[in-house]
């Protein structure tokens, strides 16, 4: 077997999608040379789509940091300077062939997979971590010697070994998203979190092909104001960090975020195939406060009356992307935006002239979902959302806090359903109290597609506020007052009939009240009509 083998720079390995819907294999260069050709990523996974994203991101961040459109030697300095580089670049619709083959080519050594010194994103010290299977390392499966899963999606010698391509890719899952399972190999060493990618709030934006994608999210500006430092990524080090668990300073340069080595890996491999893989844990830093991060929610961690604190923030999988609008999107007290939102917000400005206020911005959320104490993971989660990117600008301030009164009014709509199942099961005879928490997540999955389509709908210069959330207040009332109507109709003869019980018992008399069907809905309906009240139209 070869000592080196297979370099990523020609070898196709980066899964992506055609216009055809078709899935193919590409080398790292072709990801990006022709990436206004594709779709978008198509690996296994969403979470490996996203760590496969920053990869790219990195080598564009290096290179275009350092030279120009046309190759020529020119590091960012200045605000403006930034902003005219972004906008020659999104003109062109490619990405500029010579200065990324000028990169590559000299960094070539670095992408081999497999290299005595420097195997890419691997460390050679690491064959003394812990011993994993290939199992461990495909994110589809995550399956251990201890926890074998009862349906695989991989049987055989496709289970026990992977190939080169399948290999790289899940490497650089693993780095961003790994569980703290891992058992540290020398004494008094600190914890270990999930990687990084695995801590975020994961956000990004998407755009009409993997090239609009890639440069809707190179931030040229921390947080869309103030120009970086200078970019250096992993493989540019000319001794690659190998000791265990380093705490480190925050990288305060995109690249070098980008390619954070939260683990330290090694491949093994036989006959051509990847079998296993060594670990340990990596690089961390401080979460507190770490803006280099653009593509991640926050939330503020302080306490009551202290200095704002912000730490990334997770999503909950079992909430629609759209509830989050108001932390995501709406610049209010104590809420800090996403460095990729902010971009996007400084691009779209109408005196840039740099991204068309009307066309539609895409933002796209991914992660994991871990279980006690992020010692495994449980699973894995996808949403996205989609409107026009006026609505990001201060000057909609209006439409957005309209939006942010929907969401809310949603949530209350959602409580008063769940209000409604409670009064109906007294009125059987049921004492389950937790009934309203299903039936709440049915009112959010009957009003998810409806509350897209219409954000989706609204165009900020033209459409009428008034009008357009009048729309969405019959359409929510109706879904609303539907399910109430099936839960009644579902409830039967006792619940019709009802069921009295005692509210205000003492010593002399004694107040009861008869719980039935028809009155619970009667009391729901008019709850629902004080959210969205009945108007003349």
């Amino acid at each position: 077997m070869k000592e080196i083998e297979f370099n990523l720079l020609t070898e196709p390995w980066v899964r992506v999608r055609r216009p055809d819907n078709t899935v193919q294999e590409v080398s790292l260069t072709d990801a990006l040379l022709h990436a206004q050709d594709y779709v978008d990523l198509a690996g296994e996974m969403p979470t490996q789509d996203a760590a496969m994203l920053r990869l790219l991101l990195a080598v564009l961040f290096t290179v275009f940091s350092r030279v120009n459109a046309e190759g020529e030697p020119e590091p960012l300095e200045k605000r403006g300077q930034a902003l005219r580089r972004w906008g020659n670049l999104w003109q062109l619709g490619h990405f500029p062939e010579q200065p990324l083959r000028d990169y590559l080519e000299q960094w070539k050594d670095r992408f081999w997979l497999f290299h005595p010194t420097h195997p890419f994103w691997q460390v050679p010290g690491a064959e003394i971590g812990t011993a994993c299977s290939a199992a461990m390392l495909n994110g589809e499966m995550i399956e251990s010697k201890n926890k074998l899963r009862l349906f695989p999606l991989y049987a055989g010698q496709s289970k026990e070994r992977l190939s080169y391509p399948q290999a790289a890719r899940w490497l650089l899952s693993v780095n961003g998203f790994d569980d703290t399972s891992l058992k540290p190999k020398e004494k008094n060493l600190p914890s270990i979190s999930v990687g990084w990618l695995g801590s975020l709030g994961y956000i990004q934006a998407l755009g009409n092909n993997l090239y609009e994608t890639l440069m809707l999210n190179l931030t040229l500006l921390k947080d869309g104001r103030e120009c970086w430092s200078e970019n250096r990524p992993c493989w540019e080090l000319e001794t690659p960090r190998s000791a265990e668990r380093t705490k480190i300073p925050c990288p305060d340069d995109p690249a070098q975020l980008l390619t954070l080595q939260s683990r330290r890996l090694l491949l093994h491999r036989t006959e051509g195939m990847v079998d296993g893989y060594f670990a340990l844990g990596g690089d961390f830093f401080s979460k507190e406060n770490a803006f280099a991060e653009q593509m991640t929610v926050w939330r503020n961690a302080a306490k009551k009356n202290e200095p704002a604190v912000f730490v990334p923030c997770r999503h909950d999988p079992a909430r629609q992307f759209w509830r989050e609008f108001p932390s995501v999107f709406c610049k209010e007290n104590n809420v800090r935006q996403p460095g990729v939102v902010c971009w996007v917000k400084t691009l779209q400005r109408s005196d840039l002239h740099i991204l068309d206020p009307n066309r539609r911005i895409h933002f796209r959320i991914s992660g994991m979902q871990y279980g006690d104490k992020d010692f495994f993971v449980n699973d894995s989660f996808s949403d996205s959302l989609t409107f026009q990117a006026g609505l990001l600008d201060e000057l909609s301030c209006e439409w957005q806090e309209r939006i942010v009164r929907e969401i809310n009014n949603c949530e209350k709509a959602a409580q008063r359903v769940g209000y409604l199942a409670q009064d109906i099961a007294i009125a059987a005879g049921n004492k389950n109290e937790n009934v309203g928490g299903s039936v709440r997540a049915q009112f959010y999955f009957a009003v998810d597609q409806p509350f897209r389509q219409w954000l989706q709908a609204i165009d900020p210069e033209r459409d009428d506020p008034d009008e357009a959330v009048l729309r969405w207040q019959a359409q929510a009332r109706s879904i609303a007052e539907k399910l109430g109507k099936q839960m009644v109709m579902e409830a039967g003869n006792a619940a019709l009939k009802g069921h009295r019980i005692v509210v205000d018992k003492n010593k002399k008399t004694e107040r009861t009240i008869l719980y039935t069907s028809p009155r619970a809905y009667n009391i729901f309906r008019a709850r629902l009509w004080e959210i969205y009240p009945k108007t003349e139209s």
